[in-house]
Formats: structure tokens, sequence, C-alpha cells
């Protein structure tokens, strides 16, 4: 009975760690590298900030990605400290650049615009800007839904009377929860689905994986996919 008790743990120890290994395979190496296959008139893309230090656009381009969304500001006075090296970074290596700008809660929309604006003035070689809206890293403050949507939408008339485009939205379920945004929007969507393409929503852009891993980056970068409108 002893003996048979010892194998029972011996072959259950043994699943345990080949679904162990199994899980860490899948994640570090399976989800880093994988891309899903393009379709007709998309392209791979990648959104940065500081976070991810210095950038060789260079690699970049060579590992297929043909776009590239680069953080320019959050609410209305902090300054990504590598834009400027990463727009013209992206630029020198034939790689289309769009800036982003993450929305805070805690300042008023027509600053943040003003903020946005100052540090990428339009530019028609460039993408059409983009807002960041989710909680994640955002304020305490959680206003009236009224409120919130005043000030982005103040905000995006700026901008867009700026730049003469209109913006993308980037949304995140934890801001769109709170602050419903995606149904009825009327401006392209960036919509984040970790791994699994959106099915039937109207998407511009895909944020395809927050841990993916490019050449000429160090550590984990975000991959998106774009389509043609």
């Amino acid at each position: 009975m002893r003996r048979r008790r010892r194998i029972a743990l011996l072959v259950t120890a043994g699943v345990l760690v080949g679904l162990v290994a199994v899980g860490a395979a899948f994640w570090f190496l399976l989800v880093p590298n994988w891309r899903p296959g393009l379709e007709d008139g998309e392209r791979y893309g990648i959104d940065v900030s500081a976070h991810r230090d210095r950038i060789d656009w260079e690699r970049v381009a060579q590992d297929d990605i043909e776009f590239a969304y680069i953080k320019a500001t959050e609410g209305q006075g902090w300054v990504d400290d590598r834009f400027a090296d990463n727009w013209a970074g992206a630029a020198r290596v034939g790689i289309d650049r769009g800036a982003y700008h993450f929305f805070t809660l805690c300042a008023p929309g027509e600053d943040q615009a003003r903020n946005f604006l100052r540090v990428a003035p339009p530019d028609d070689t460039a993408l059409p800007p983009a807002i960041d809206l989710e909680l994640s890293g955002n304020c305490s403050d959680r206003p009236p839904a009224d409120e919130v949507a005043g000030q982005v939408a103040t905000f995006v008339d700026i901008v867009e009377e700026a730049w003469g485009r209109e913006l993308l939205y980037y949304v995140r379920p934890d801001w769109d929860e709170q602050y419903p945004t995606r149904d009825g929007l009327d401006r392209d969507l960036w919509d984040f689905r970790f791994l699994r393409r959106p099915d039937g929503d109207p998407w511009h852009v895909w944020q395809v994986n927050i841990f993916a891993h490019v050449d000429g980056i160090t550590g984990d970068v975000d991959l998106d996919i774009m389509r043609s409108r």
C-alpha cells in the first residue's frame, strides 16, 4: 500500500512539473514571440514610451515593424522625456509614426490639449494623433461621467482643430466600464484584445500583446496591428 502511494505521489508530482513546464514555455516563449498572421491591408506596429528606454529603431524596422505610436504627453504638464528621440528615430528609418496623449482625470481637457500640442504640433507626415483612455496608472479622482465626457470632448475638439484630423481613441476596458466610450464612438478605435483578434468590432488598430519581443527593444513592448480603413 505504501509503495502504491509513493508511486501515485511521484506520478502526480511528475504531471504537475510537466504542466508547469508547459505553462512556462507558453508564457515565456510563445506569448512574447507569437504574431498573428496579417490579413489584407494590415501591418505590424508598436506603441512605446520612455519606459522602453533607448530604442534601436533600425533593428525595429528590420523586424517587420512598419508603424509606431509614441507617447508624447500626460496630463497638463508632463512630457515623455524620450519622445523627441523616438519621434526622430522612427522617421529616420521610415517607420510611420503617431503621437499619443495619456488623458488624466485630474486636469482640465483644455490644459491637457495645450500640453500635447506644444510637444506634438500638427504634422502632415504623421499618423493621426491618439488619446489614451484608461484608469490604470491614472490619478485617484473619479469625477462624474458627464464631467469626464465633457473634458475629453474639449481635449479632442482642440487637438482635432489644430491637426485638421480626427483622433484615434485607445480605450481600455477599465475606463469603458466606468466611463462608457466605445458604444456609439464616431472615431477610429484602437482596441486592446490580448492575443484575440477582435471579432466584429469596428477597430482600426488592434493592440495584440503587451509582452511582445521586438528586435531593437530591451524587454517587453506593446505589439499592434493596423488595418486599412
